[in-house]
């Protein structure tokens, strides 16, 4: 596939259907704007790359919704050098939103035939995280941790006590929580023990898979 004056119009449409949504970011519309979602998808979803829905890709995870993808690009307030973990790496979308922010991205997906080609495709549009593994994402990753912000892209049962412990003092982490629905939630961290939450919006994820441990 390649990427086309059609493709640009069209993500420009999409940038415009997310901002009459609510998301106000500059930086996150344009992000949006810039990078070529049909690439990421099969080609046989090719003509409705640019609809503000989720498609699904391999191991029966999916792409998130544009909007989606704004919204909690947005709550993070990415500034550039921030240091991103990310938790469910996926089609790598929402990983390419954060690099177009000039944030340094830690990545994490549990699907090892998921992790192979995205790990082989992202480098080939030019987006490189700083780390990308296959692993459990309860777990975060602790030796590189404090992280500025964490994002899970998968809906958690739980809010999981090691990515807490792994977020920086003043940092923020975007999780949705909940079963068949999840309500996402953000938490600043205040202090050592101490952590501001807020509860937003309701949301439907894929489960994020439960411990290996």
């Amino acid at each position: 596939m390649k990427d086309t004056h059609k493709h640009q119009g069209l993500r420009n449409q999409l940038a415009k259907t997310v901002e009459k949504k609510g998301i106000t970011d500059k930086k996150v519309l344009a992000a949006i704007t810039k990078i070529p979602r049909h690439l990421f998808l099969d080609s046989s979803f090719e003509s409705f790359a640019y609809q503000d829905k989720a498609f699904p890709i391999l191991a029966n995870q999916t792409i998130s919704q544009p909007y989606t993808v704004a919204y909690q690009t947005q709550l993070l307030k990415i500034q550039p050098g921030d240091k991103v973990l990310e938790i469910g790496t996926g089609s790598g979308y929402q990983t390419a939103v954060l690099l177009e922010l000039q944030a340094e991205v830690y990545t994490i997906e549990r699907q090892n035939e998921l992790f192979k080609k995205t790990k082989r495709f992202l480098p080939k549009l030019g987006y490189c995280p700083k780390h990308m593994c296959f692993g459990d994402g309860y777990k975060g990753l602790k030796d590189y941790a404090p992280f500025d912000k964490i994002i899970v892209t998968a809906g958690a049962p739980i809010v999981p006590k090691n990515l807490l412990a792994q977020l920086k003092i003043g940092g923020i982490l975007v999780i949705p929580v909940g079963e068949k629905k999840q309500t996402m939630h953000l938490y600043k961290r205040r202090g050592v023990k101490d952590f501001e939450k807020h509860t937003l919006d309701d949301f439907i994820f894929v489960p994020m898979l439960k411990k290996k441990n």
